[in-house]
């Protein structure tokens, strides 16, 4: 029998077997299913590949969402109803997430190894979650538990339940880092980062505690350079491990230095706000799928944290508007063309006109830029040597995004991309005032 009528002999086989009741449902249907296909030699669309650090797939860090933890789940969220089948795997990789269609519903589920988010880590989350729904923000509620909370502990497991996003997913498989599409887009993510910040207003919230895929402010908005990069590692045994004896304080500090001495007079009079910290196309919703949709949801607020309005725009023009996955660290000038400018200056159009910004804060905008990634850079080190035990991962973290890209922007494509910024800024602000 050839072997495409095989795959369909299988299927139907087990379709007539596992559509009898009690026999074990959808969850076991689709893993008899994709058995069966791949002993029959057919071809089964991986579900559980992740995205890599290059921009490439990859086999995942954690194990794939399962039917059987499902009913576990449904038996804690109240709002989870009989789960019926897993939609989709997401690609990203630092978690196990899934969209579940349930007897009413479809959500999205998240599951976290405890050593990166905790119950109490995931409620700092879910408490600006909630604070910017109430202020009218494009937010997905998280679904309460019936543990009197909205995230729960299981084994070693975190979970958190989510509603599904108002919208299009237009960039679903779409990597961190990959420049949006259109102009249209930049300029609709930069109107919502706007948006979305002047509703943070009034959540007073302090910083975050340490813990491993978090961005922050803690070297790069301390007034003293050198104290806070030595205490940041020291809080971090992982960081300090891979580090270890090298002269990383002072690669790092040579690195950062020059741009942080012309930053820090500004620090005290930008006000602090807590912000997204991760403003990606991937981490919004659409109206649809043309070049000129705009955003119909916000969700990933695994990196929020108490910030800086204008530091977390500089974290959405480095998502966004620069193809960091074409950089290689030794051969910059090879590289000049990875900032768009065009969508830089749209992003920037975008957010001025809804909320201008203030002088002080032109300025220190593509200071900001420059250290965007410094503290997550550290934090993914100490995911990837502490947690999970990829020292390849982290020397890219520390080697390429950290001091890679402050290199880059001391290169001539990075000198260039600056100095439209600055022009964009002015004319950015004239538009909105006008």
């Amino acid at each position: 029998m050839p072997a495409h009528l095989r795959c369909i002999n299988a299927v139907w086989s087990l379709h007539l077997v596992t559509s009898v009741p009690n026999c074990g449902g959808n969850y076991e249907y689709e893993e008899l299913v994709d058995a069966a296909m791949r002993h029959m030699n057919c071809r089964v669309v991986d579900k559980t590949a992740a995205h890599d650090m290059k921009g490439a797939l990859t086999a995942p860090d954690w194990p794939p969402l399962t039917g059987s933890e499902m009913h576990a789940l449904a038996d804690v969220f109240a709002a989870f109803d009989r789960p019926r089948r897993l939609l989709w795997h997401s690609p990203r990789p630092f978690s196990a997430a899934a969209l579940v269609q349930t007897a009413s519903a479809t959500v999205f589920v998240k599951r976290h190894d405890a050593r990166v988010r905790n119950v109490a880590s995931l409620l700092e989350e879910h408490r600006f979650i909630a604070h910017l729904r109430a202020r009218g923000s494009l937010v997905p509620a998280v679904m309460p538990s019936r543990r009197n909370g909205t995230a729960v502990a299981i084994d070693r497991w975190t979970y958190e339940v989510h509603e599904l996003a108002a919208g299009v997913d237009a960039y679903r498989e779409a990597h961190s880092w990959t420049p949006v599409r259109s102009l249209g887009h930049a300029r609709a993510l930069g109107s919502a980062l706007a948006h979305m910040h002047l509703a943070a207003g009034g959540f007073d919230a302090p910083a975050r505690q340490p813990r491993p895929l978090l961005a922050g402010l803690d070297i790069v908005g301390s007034a003293h350079l050198a104290t806070a990069l030595e205490h940041f590692v020291t809080q971090r045994p992982a960081v300090a491990a891979f580090l270890g004896t090298s002269n990383w304080r002072d690669r790092v500090l040579e690195a950062l230095e020059p741009i942080h001495a012309l930053l820090r007079p500004m620090l005290s009079s930008l006000d602090p706000l807590w912000v997204h910290n991760d403003w990606h196309a991937s981490n919004l919703f659409w109206t649809d799928q043309s070049a000129h949709a705009q955003v119909s949801a916000i969700i990933d607020f695994g990196l929020c944290n108490r910030g800086i309005a204008v530091a977390d725009l500089a974290t959405a023009l480095e998502r966004n508007t620069i193809a960091w996955l074409e950089l290689d660290v030794c051969a910059q000038d090879a590289v000049a063309g990875i900032g768009r400018v065009p969508l830089m200056q749209a992003l920037v159009q975008g957010y001025c006109a809804v909320r201008p910004l203030q002088s002080i804060e032109r300025e220190a905008l593509p200071l900001f830029l420059c250290l965007a990634h410094v503290e997550y850079a550290l934090s993914e080190v100490e995911y990837f040597h502490g947690v999970v035990g990829n020292d390849a991962n982290a020397r890219l973290a520390y080697r390429d995004f950290l001091l890679g890209h402050i290199q880059w922007f001391r290169a001539r494509g990075g000198r260039q991309y600056l100095e439209a910024l600055r022009a964009a800024l002015q004319g950015g602000n004239k538009r909105a005032a006008a």
